[in-house]
C-alpha cells in the first residue's frame, strides 16, 4: 500500500507550473486512488487504468507523457504492457516507471530490459515518487525541446540553403538581362573546357555584338538601350535549346554563347537562328547604317580542347572572328582551331 506523507512533510515537493499527463496502471483500486490523489495535488493531470488491456487502449487513443505501471497484474502483467509499448513506434518514447512490491534484483533487471525508465518498490514515500516522476518528466521535456530545436535547426539550414542558392544565382546572373554574367561565363567556360578536354569532344564559342549600339543609345536614350539589351538577351536565350548551352552578357552590348559538344556546323546554325529571330523582332534602329532594325554581328570559334590550347586562346580567336564580322555588320565569321 502507498503511504502518503502529511501536508507538512510534502511542503518541500516541487509543484510543476506546466502539468504533464500521467497514466497510472494498477489493478488495486486503493493504490490507484492514493497515487492519483498525490499526483493530482502536485499539479499533474492524472488518468487511470486498472488493467494492461485498458492501459494499452487508452494510450492508443491519447498517449500520456509518463506511465506509472504496476508489474503484478492479472491477465497482462506490467512487463508485457511495457514491451508492447516499446514495440510500437507511436508509443516507444513514453517513459515507464515500474511499481512493484518486489525488491528482487531479477525483477529490477527485467524491468529495465523491457524498456522501463525507472523502478520504485512498494511501499514508497510520496516524496520519492514525486522526485522520480519529476526526473522523468524533466528528461522527457528536454528530449522534446531537443527534437524541436533540431527541427528548427533543419528549417533554418533549409532556409539558409535557399538563401545561399539565391545568392549564388544573383552572383551569376546579369541584373539587367537576367542571363549569365561575365563571372559565370568565365567559370562555365573553364569548366566545360576541362570536361571536353578529358572527353576529347568539340567546344564552340560565339561572341556577339549589337551593331551600332552607341548610335542606338544616342538616338533613343539609355533606358531604351537597356530595353534593347534585354530583348536581344532573350532572343539569344530562346535560340539555345540544350541545358548545357549557356548564354551570357559578356560586357556592354556584347554577348557570349558557350556550346559544348558542338561542331562548327552546329554553332553556325545557332548563330543563324539568333540573327533570323532578331530580324523578325524588328527592334527599330533608325540610326543604323545597315538596317532600319537592330542587328548583331558574331564571331564563332570551334575547337577540341587540348593541353596546347587554352580558354584565353579560344576567346581571342572568337574576338578576332567577331572583328572580321563587324567589318561587314549583321553577319558572322568562323574560325576553327
Amino acid at each position: 500500500m502507498l503511504r502518503v506523507r502529511t501536508s507538512e512533510e510534502s511542503n518541500t515537493t516541487q509543484v510543476r507550473t506546466h502539468p504533464a499527463t500521467l497514466l497510472i496502471v494498477d489493478d488495486h483500486l486503493d493504490n490507484v486512488r492514493s497515487l492519483a490523489l498525490l499526483l493530482s495535488e502536485s499539479g499533474y493531470s492524472v488518468r487511470k487504468a486498472t488493467s494492461g488491456e485498458m492501459a494499452l487502449e487508452t494510450i492508443g487513443v491519447a498517449p500520456p507523457d509518463l506511465v506509472l505501471l504496476d508489474i503484478r497484474m492479472s491477465e497482462m502483467n506490467g512487463y508485457e504492457v511495457c514491451e508492447r509499448l516499446k514495440a510500437n513506434s507511436a508509443t516507444d518514447s513514453i517513459p515507464v516507471i515500474f511499481l512493484s512490491a518486489s525488491n528482487d534484483t531479477e525483477d529490477k533487471v527485467r524491468a529495465f530490459a523491457v524498456g522501463g525508465a525507472d523502478y520504485v518498490t512498494k511501499p514508497f514515500q510520496a516524496e520519492e515518487v514525486l522526485a522520480r516522476v519529476q526526473h522523468q518528466i524533466t528528461i522527457l521535456r528536454q528530449r522534446q525541446l531537443l527534437v524541436e530545436q533540431n527541427h528548427q535547426l533543419r528549417q533554418t539550414e533549409a532556409a539558409l540553403q535557399q538563401v545561399n542558392l539565391e545568392l549564388k544565382r544573383i552572383a551569376n546572373i546579369d541584373s539587367l538581362t537576367q542571363i549569365a554574367n561575365r563571372r559565370c561565363f568565365d567559370e562555365m567556360l573553364d569548366q566545360e573546357w576541362k570536361r571536353l578536354r578529358r572527353e576529347q569532344q568539340p567546344l564552340a564559342l560565339v561572341l556577339c555584338d549589337i551593331d551600332h549600339f552607341k548610335l542606338y543609345n544616342d538616338r533613343y536614350g539609355h533606358l531604351a538601350g537597356d530595353a534593347c539589351l534585354q530583348q536581344v538577351a532573350k532572343v539569344i536565350s530562346d535560340c539555345i535549346k540544350r541545358p548545357a548551352d549557356i548564354a551570357a552578357r559578356y560586357g556592354g552590348e556584347e554577348f557570349a554563347v558557350i556550346l559544348p559538344n558542338t561542331s562548327e556546323e552546329g554553332a553556325v546554325k545557332v548563330v543563324n537562328a539568333i540573327q533570323d529571330s532578331l530580324q523578325r523582332l524588328q527592334i527599330p534602329h533608325a540610326a543604323s547604317a545597315i538596317a532600319h532594325y537592330v542587328t548583331l554581328s558574331a564571331g564563332v570559334v570551334c575547337s577540341t580542347p587540348s593541353r596546347n590550347l587554352s580558354t584565353q586562346k579560344l576567346i581571342a580567336e572568337a574576338d578576332a572572328a567577331l572583328y572580321q564580322a563587324k567589318q561587314r555588320r549583321n553577319t558572322w565569321s568562323l574560325s576553327v582551331i
